[in-house]
């Protein structure tokens, strides 16, 4: 992975971007690919289209989104307390104890988010799992009044964002779900951009995805591809309490998942399995019987259909303040998708 590469992921990383609030991040987007792209379009969803080789008929559609979870703000208290609805699927336990970040107009404003200490609760309260709803967010101010001086209602809200590795190749942060994928399509196409790029391919860092696959639907309908390859994060099942049987055998440093199943299109599923071995790139593979919770789920039905695939990098502790992946399977996950550009004619149909 090259230096500029490297330190756009991290960018990303430590950029704020749930389901609603992508602006920042997508100019990260716009400014960094603007070096290796033919053109840069933004719809008025907030979709950023990288596009390269744009005059050839066959269209490929990478999708990656740049959305993360958060929160909004709901309710301010009299005691200058915030009250919070989620963006994006939470579990609750995640969120006691975090450093939060509230992303106001005038800037971040630093908060925490705990619940009554443990000396405190009764027997029946430290069975209960707690609901967000009964959880606050402390920023220091000391009434409402003070409150408002610096967040307003429907103010976003994150984990402090922060990038940490834990070894030579794993890392931490919030929002590798899915800035994992954004990186990967967005380096896919630098990588192809330096070869005979026979498609046009068009890498798009999509919006709202945490919240319905709304902005993959979106682009898709504009570009009209006639391949189209989502990008996420998979779960991880090399650590304890996840079971194989049901989630698959997935590991940190095991490279890209190709997924089989109903949402995916055999011949692109095929292609992409004859790139990595011709490539000698490691692969992992997972099956799912129904449509995936991806994008993948919106690209397969834009339109009249769309040959469809979903390539995921492992991921561990998902929707969390300390997500997990390997440096080297997202490395090698933009290797494949360049890969695949690469070996396509321009004349290829998908069609099962």
């Amino acid at each position: 992975m090259i230096e500029k590469a490297l330190e756009f992921f991290k960018n990303v990383l430590e950029t704020p971007s749930p389901s609603g609030y992508e602006q920042p991040v997508q100019k990260i987007v716009r400014e960094y690919a603007a070096d290796f792209s033919d053109k840069i379009d933004s719809d008025s969803h907030g979709n950023v289209i990288v596009v390269k080789n744009p005059q050839a008929p066959l269209r490929v559609m990478y999708a990656g989104h740049c959305d993360q979870i958060g929160l909004i703000v709901q309710y301010i208290d009299e005691s200058g307390f915030i009250y919070v609805q989620p963006i994006g699927g939470w579990d609750p336990q995640q969120l006691i104890g975090q450093r939060l970040t509230v992303w106001s107009s005038s800037g971040p404003v630093q908060g925490v988010i705990a619940r009554k200490p443990i000396h405190l609760l009764t027997d029946e309260e430290r069975k209960q799992v707690p609901k967000i709803k009964d959880l606050w967010i402390d920023i220091g101010a000391t009434c409402k009044e003070h409150a408002a001086e610096k967040v307003r209602v429907g103010d976003p809200v994150t984990f402090s964002l922060s990038f940490e590795m834990l070894s030579d190749d794993f890392a931490n942060s919030p929002g590798m779900d899915d800035k994992t994928g954004l990186w990967v399509v967005i380096e896919a196409l630098r990588r192809a951009a330096a070869g005979n790029l026979a498609c046009s391919l068009y890498s798009v860092s999509t919006v709202q995805e945490e919240i319905g696959l709304r902005g993959a639907r979106t682009s898709a309908y504009g570009i009209d591809p006639h391949v189209g390859i989502a990008v996420d994060v998979t779960h991880a099942t090399d650590c304890p309490t996840v079971d194989k049987k049901t989630e698959g055998d997935i590991k940190l440093g095991g490279g890209p998942v190709i997924t089989r199943g109903p949402n995916c299109n055999p011949e692109v599923v095929k292609r992409l399995i004859e790139v990595a071995e011709e490539k000698g790139i490691d692969y992992q593979l997972a099956a799912i019987g129904r449509a995936t919770p991806t994008d993948a789920n919106s690209l397969q039905v834009t339109r009249s259909g769309v040959a469809t695939a979903l390539v995921s990098v492992p991921n561990r502790y998902m929707h969390s303040a300390v997500e997990t992946i390997s440096l080297s399977d997202i490395d090698q996950t933009a290797e494949l998708l360049a890969g695949f550009a690469l070996s396509l004619q321009g004349d290829e149909n998908f069609n099962p």
